[in-house]
């Protein structure tokens, strides 16, 4: 009895063991190494599977296991120029982790303390402090000499360039309204704020910004001092060093390697730090390794409102943007297109002081090698004409114009979801899947599969995801010179042509006004079309005057021989309610035949009042909507709507008018000519 109930290896298995109470055998095994040994099959009692235990005391060991170092990457080139690796610094991870905390820490600094706080990577409901990383960071940093607070005397814990996958995790579990989608995107809130605050947002003028910067009627830089902005960043910093764990995030601005900015975005949600990795670019591990310190920085403190009682503030949400620190501060607004369309601002600026034209546009490359540049306001068809299965997506909004070629300012891609379907958008349906955020979405309680026509949050439903997510992406996001500039609207007075050829100074005419129609509000079954008019279209985000941008863009297209189109992708033969909107495959038709080249080759004529070039044919499309008035049974009301457009046009442009391009008028003049001849 005794050897039965020692150890397995001693058991004697030359009998049958006793039955235990309740009358069941007891079960004998013999390791199979040593029945195989024996070559005895009596010998082998049952298959032994076992393997060598894990080298863990405890269960948060045996998690460490699981986990591999790594960073967030941007995909190289999909045609298999793969970017050349770099070899790593020869800095031990310790001084590399020092010097990457310390600039954390200067970046958080307080204007009333002598350093910034005391910070320490990883999660503190993760990982909790222990007196030797508390011992090391105090070696890391001098301890606050003036002005002790409570906070002071904490440590901020940096989630550092996080994972998709990490994030998730942060926001499904530590804020509210974040869910795991259907698709498998995280559907979050962005607080009250569901679109941009632009009568929020302030530029800080001082010596050098007051003659650079577009200032005045018509502007959208609402200026600001830069004590007012200190102010600010003094609040929202004291509120994210408040937090136990804020979110950074390193990052870059421009695929074009020469000319890329450096961006840190610090914040206090995960939602916003995963928005920005799919928005801006994700650095390689090398490239993060050698990050150092910031061009630029975001402070979004976004969940805390700022003072109303501060000077030149007009409500509880401020953002704000100080160029000559290379700063930016959100105050009072959860909606992450902020940081987007901040750093847009930004680029807007820096760019063109560089020799660089930053654009607002879509931007799509041939087969051959062709670029062509798309812009349009919302609702022309920019995103769903620059999307072409027969062509590299480069990007969908933002891009650089160098004498290196095009270049696309982002990592990601912004689109609309209001009414979003396979059968309509199915490149974007299809990329909102793990790792893409959607922003105010409603979704099936129990299913999570997404109502897209629900707009009972907001119509302005977003989703924002990797540009890899696209099929036809271009990686890397560059391309050589564009051949092609393309002006769309959607002219809901029925009387710009579907496509005009544009001499250069129309263009740069065109480029300033960036004219578009909205359909107005029903009123007694009566609609009209409402004229809207938004400079290099995306006057909410320039710097500069509008006329420099537009005298940037003459040069290069003169420089590298560009042609530039007007594509009205609105309506024919009357306007909204009388006439019918130009179907899409007839667009689709001009927009090749402009990649292709064949629309040089045509035969031209020309408006009235406007001075449009309009082709007599072209392929595929009727050939009797080529001239809008050919279009119109009505001939007098198409001179009269005509007439009325022009002299919109006109009130539009008289802001700019005033500005003098270059040392004399000609340019300016110039300009001029090229609008409606009334």
């Amino acid at each position: 009895m005794a050897a039965a109930n020692g150890p397995a290896s001693n058991v004697n298995t030359s009998a049958a063991p006793p039955p235990r109470p309740g009358g069941l055998p007891r079960i004998q095994t013999k390791a199979a190494t040593k029945a195989a040994a024996s070559g005895k099959a009596e010998d082998v009692i049952c298959h032994d599977d076992s393997v060598p235990t894990v080298k863990a005391q405890t269960i948060d060991e045996l998690h460490s296991l699981q986990k591999k170092r790594s960073a967030p990457t941007t995909p190289s080139n999909l045609d298999g120029a793969l970017q050349s690796p770099t070899a790593f610094s020869l800095i031990s991870d310790e001084e590399r982790q020092r010097l990457q905390l310390q600039s954390i820490s200067a970046s958080l600094a307080s204007l009333t303390r002598e350093t910034g706080p005391k910070v320490v990577k990883g999660d503190p409901k993760r990982k909790p402090e222990t007196p030797k990383t508390q011992q090391q960071q105090q070696d890391y940093f001098s301890t606050p000499a003036i002005n002790i607070s409570d906070s002071a005397l904490k440590f901020t814990h940096v989630l550092y360039n996080l994972s998709p996958a990490e994030l998730y995790e942060q926001a499904v579990k530590y804020e509210h309204g974040s869910f795991i989608t259907s698709s498998g995107a995280l559907a979050t809130l962005s607080g009250a704020r569901t679109g941009r605050s632009p009568r929020d947002k302030r530029v800080v003028k001082d010596e050098d910004t007051s003659d650079d910067l577009w200032w005045g009627k018509g502007s959208p830089n609402i200026e600001m001092d830069e004590h007012t902005f200190l102010v600010n960043r003094e609040r929202a910093v004291d509120y994210l060093n408040s937090l136990d764990k804020v979110f950074v995030n390193d990052q870059f601005l421009n695929w074009d390697p020469e000319n890329r900015i450096k961006v840190r975005i610090v914040s206090a949600r995960a939602y916003h730090s995963l928005f920005m990795h799919n928005m801006c670019i994700r650095p390689t591990p090398e490239e993060l390794e050698n990050f150092g310190n910031p061009d630029f920085t975001i402070y979004n403190a976004g969940q805390f409102p700022c003072n109303r009682y501060t000077h030149y503030m007009t409500s509880s949400t401020s953002i704000d943007i100080n160029l000559a620190r290379r700063e930016m501060v959100i105050l009072g607004t959860q909606y992450a297109g902020e940081m987007k369309k901040g750093l847009f601002s930004v680029m807007h600026y820096l760019m063109p002081m560089r020799g660089i034209l930053s654009l607002h546009s879509g931007c799509n490359m041939g087969k051959e090698g062709d670029v062509a540049l798309f812009f349009g306001l919302s609702g022309t068809g920019k995103t769903t004409l620059s999307t072409d299965h027969n062509r590299l997506l480069i990007g969908d909004d933002e891009h650089c114009w160098s004498d290196n070629g095009v270049s696309n300012i982002e990592g990601g891609c912004y689109a609309k979801c209001a009414d979003l379907s396979a059968e309509k958008e199915p490149d974007i349906f299809d990329a909102i899947k793990f790792g893409t955020v959607l922003e105010n979405v409603v979704f099936d309680e129990h299913t999570r599969e997404v109502e897209y026509g629900d707009k009972s949050v907001t119509e302005n439903t977003r989703a924002a995801y990797p540009i890899e997510y696209i099929p036809n992406a271009k990686i890397p996001c560059v391309g050589p010179q564009p051949k092609n500039v393309i002006l769309l609207a959607c002219d809901a007075f029925g009387v710009l042509p579907p496509v005009s050829k544009l001499s250069l100074a129309q263009t740069m005419y065109h480029f300033i006004t960036g004219y578009t129609a909205l359909v107005a509000g029903t009123e007694d079954g009566i609609r009209e079309p409402q004229a809207t008019f938004s400079a290099c279209f995306g006057a909410a985000f320039i710097m500069l005057h509008p006329t420099k941008y537009a005298a940037m863009l003459a040069e290069k297209m003169q420089k590298y021989g560009a042609t530039g189109w007007l594509v009205n992708t609105g309506w024919s033969g009357g306007r909204y309610g009388v006439g019918s909107r130009i179907k899409l495959p007839f667009t689709r038709r001009i927009i090749n035949a402009i990649h292709s080249g064949s629309l040089l080759k045509a035969e031209y004529g020309k408006t009235e009042i406007f001075g449009l070039e309009i082709p007599a044919k072209v392929d595929g499309v009727p050939p009797e909507i080529l001239n809008p008035m050919n279009a119109w049974e009505n001939k007098e009301a198409y001179k009269e709507t005509l007439m009325k457009l022009a002299i919109l046009f006109k009130q539009n442009f008289e802001v700019f008018a005033k500005y003098n391009i270059g040392s004399d008028c000609k340019l300016t003049e110039e300009i001029l000519a090229a609008g409606p001849n009334i």
